[in-house]
């Protein structure tokens, strides 16, 4: 019988198919991004106009700061819809759910 040691911590071939070996292959590729905002959409941005310093404790600190804030927009093409996909839908309503009433006492019908 083969010892196990001489199986475990050996290196992979370069072209190895196992699922090891893919899944480091697909983590190393850069990551695409899943929105892409195209050239009308712009992101929410905020700007430092004002801000006030005080020492605190021996040490400078921001104790109050006003704030400008540019909106972002997001075009029609980019807008979430207002409504749910096709798919869902209800199936079946059966009503309110009932609740689950564990029995402690086993019980024997009368009749």
């Amino acid at each position: 019988m083969i010892p196990l040691n001489r199986y475990l911590r050996q290196p992979h071939a370069p072209d190895c198919a196992c699922s090891v070996c893919w899944s480091s292959r697909e983590l190393a590729k850069p990551a695409a991004s899943q929105f892409i905002l195209c050239t009308e959409c712009r992101p929410t941005r905020v700007f430092t106009v004002v801000t006030t310093m005080a020492k605190v404790a021996g040490v400078w600190r921001s104790i109050h700061s006003t704030y400008r804030v540019e909106r972002g927009f997001t075009c029609a093409k980019h807008m979430p819809a207002l409504r749910p996909p096709k798919y869902w839908h209800v199936i079946y309503d059966s009503g309110m759910p009932t609740p689950f009433v564990p029995v402690r006492e086993p019980f024997e019908l009368e009749g």
